[in-house]
């Protein structure tokens, strides 16, 4: 079976090739502009859907022939899979692309060795030989698909290589004695089935208020003077210290479940929903629960083992674990309560990944 895989590098291009990264990243941001108010023009004229090509925008265009044209030809089919997603009712209409963005990218694809990973560099179309961090190797026997050019708020260059690779996943045999359930928690991060709460360090809510500080100096800066801009990126930086943070507690966190457990069993809650009713939203925001949830998953997957997802209708809260009886009158406010039918207490949300993991096993038949 072929996969697609992806890994990151850091870059360190020199002024040349940032001055053809930014004449990229503006080239391929006017050409969409351009294509999309094309299309909205024709189509309100002639009820007609219009096809150019980047070709023919070079004509009169000229300065688009200084770029990749493949970056170019990746505009024109992420607008054509715009429109059809809007068509198909799976997306709004798409949105002319704005300078202001805060994360500047483009995609390139490898035709005959155009992309290449070297000991110290990455060799790409129009740019050639640039300076990389190569952190991890790409196997041999993979073919690399395409690169994606990521420039950061703060000033930081990134290349991601997508590449093919063609690898037979088969799954091991489960073995429920090591499965465990977990259940979201506020209050913590999540309990899981052994009776152990996780706790996430709250980064964001330790930099509050160093951001707080950092914002207000912001807003009394004359908007794009040069002491605005050296606040704007003061607040990113910090910004994105927290995003790390985050990011390396949840990779470390996932892989030692995915490396001690062959079944993980969670509910499929809707976070988005938890933030903006409960008044949650900064707690469920940091904690990036659902970008652990995806991170699990990929990673169980890649060891032939199970993730599996718990309907979050199921009263894992309100049913006993111990006789099945289900508490009705349970209110969000209770804590703990006491099994009417086999008089056992319960804490609540232990009792939900008790429930939780024995439904997982369920699903999957053991």
């Amino acid at each position: 079976m072929k996969i697609n895989k992806t890994v990151k590098y850091r870059i360190y291009p020199n002024n040349e090739q940032i001055i053809l990264f930014q004449k990229t990243f503006g080239c391929t941001r006017f050409l969409y502009n351009k294509m999309l108010e094309d299309k909205i023009k024709t189509y309100k004229e002639h009820k007609i859907l219009l096809y150019k090509t980047p070709a023919e925008y070079k004509k009169d265009f000229p300065f688009l022939k200084e770029v990749d044209s493949l970056a170019l030809a990746n505009v024109q089919l992420n607008l054509n899979k715009a429109y059809k997603s809007f068509f198909t009712k799976k997306s709004r209409f798409p949105k002319f692309k704005s300078k202001k963005k805060e994360i500047n990218s483009y995609t390139t694809n490898n035709q005959k060795g155009s992309i290449e990973i070297l000991n110290k560099c990455i060799k790409l179309p129009k740019v050639k030989h640039v300076k990389a961090k190569i952190h991890r190797e790409i196997p041999k026997e993979a073919i690399i698909k395409t690169a994606t050019i990521i420039k950061t708020k703060t000033n930081k260059y990134y290349c991601s290589i997508t590449y093919e690779l063609e690898e037979s996943r088969t799954k091991i045999t489960p073995d429920k004695t090591k499965s465990i359930g977990l259940d979201y928690s506020s209050g913590h991060f999540y309990i899981d089935s052994n009776g152990t709460s996780v706790d996430y360090p709250r980064f964001y809510r330790k930099e509050e208020k160093k951001l707080q500080k950092l914002q207000r100096q912001l807003s009394r800066k004359q908007k794009n003077s040069k002491n605005w801009l050296k606040a704007s990126l003061k607040v990113a930086k910090l910004h994105e210290k927290v995003r790390n943070q985050r990011l390396d507690f949840l990779h470390k966190l996932s892989k030692e479940l995915a490396d001690t457990y062959d079944i993980v069993c969670v509910e499929n809650i809707n976070l988005r929903n938890i933030s903006r009713c409960l008044k949650l939203g900064k707690s469920t925001h940091d904690n990036g629960f659902g970008l652990f949830r995806n991170l699990l998953e990929y990673k169980l997957n890649d060891r032939g083992k199970y993730f599996v997802k718990i309907d979050k209708w199921y009263p894992s809260s309100k049913t006993c674990s111990v006789c099945g009886y289900k508490n009705t009158g349970l209110k969000l406010r209770d804590r703990t309560w006491v099994c009417d039918s086999c008089k056992t207490i319960h804490e609540r949300d232990y009792n939900a990944a008790v429930n939780i993991q024995k439904e997982g096993l369920r699903i999957l038949g053991l």
